[in-house]
């Protein structure tokens, strides 16, 4: 099985991507990138998912959107139940100009066999998409008080708390079932970058990796160990249930 990890641009911007595969209850990172075009986004997926794997793709991007204003249900329960953790998600309707795109890409996946998937029998092969939100996982991955804020603020802020989810993500998460094994990438990256761009394209990737390990914790535990916001109607995020 194989777990898509889409952190994707939702206008112009690069999109970052992982696949990580289980292989003997381990989860092994297969590649990592940053991709600006969308097509190329696709031809990067279907380079890694043939036709005959089973795979989920988990995708930070809202591409279930049936209103035409406002906020979607999942938007909403953010709020409700993430908005004291400071992780609370960006309204999505039809009329913002990200709603094709990241619509579209939900389209796209569909045509390549990956199935809606707000509900899922553990551990079942298959393909399936899921929409993701990295704040609110990292919260209840790593039992945090507040997001970890390396998206906005000043520079040597952002890069303290990129610093730390790096941690979480080499320190922690090998630690779970399934077990993220980066034996073969002990350094994922040499060193943590200092200026703005750079440090942008870290970011994508790092999220790209929760991306993926969201969809593998869903495919693996279901609804024992995870929560879904919403439905297929209404849009829904899946995100992961704190460890109390």
């Amino acid at each position: 099985m194989k777990f898509i990890g889409i952190d994707l641009g939702w206008k112009s911007q690069p999109s970052g991507l992982c696949c990580l595969e289980l292989v003997n209850e381990q989860l092994h990172l297969l590649n990592l990138d940053r991709i600006e075009e969308i097509a190329d986004v696709l031809s990067w997926l279907d380079n890694w998912v043939q036709p005959q794997d089973n795979a989920i793709a988990a995708v930070d991007a809202p591409t279930i959107i049936p209103n035409l204003t406002g906020s979607r249900l999942p938007d909403k329960l953010t709020h409700k139940y993430f908005g004291r953790y400071h992780a609370g998600c960006y309204p999505a309707n039809l009329g913002l100009a990200f709603a094709d795109r990241t619509v579209n890409f939900g389209v796209e996946l569909e045509h390549r066999g990956f199935v809606h998937a707000p509900e899922i029998t553990p551990q079942k092969l298959g393909k399936y998409q899921i929409e993701v939100f990295p704040h609110p996982a990292i919260v209840e991955l790593f039992n945090l008080p507040l997001i970890l804020k390396y998206k906005k603020g000043r520079l040597l802020e952002r890069r303290l708390e990129l610093i730390k989810l790096y941690k979480y993500i080499v320190e922690v998460l090998p630690t779970f079932t399934p077990a993220l094994n980066l034996n073969s990438h002990p350094v994922l990256f040499a060193e943590i970058p200092t200026t703005g761009k750079a440090l942008k394209a870290l970011e994508d990737k790092l999220d790209s990796i929760v991306c993926a390990y969201v969809g593998a914790y869903w495919w693996y535990w279901g609804e024992e160990k995870n929560i879904v916001l919403g439905d297929r109607a209404t849009g829904y995020i899946v995100i992961p249930k704190r460890e109390i």
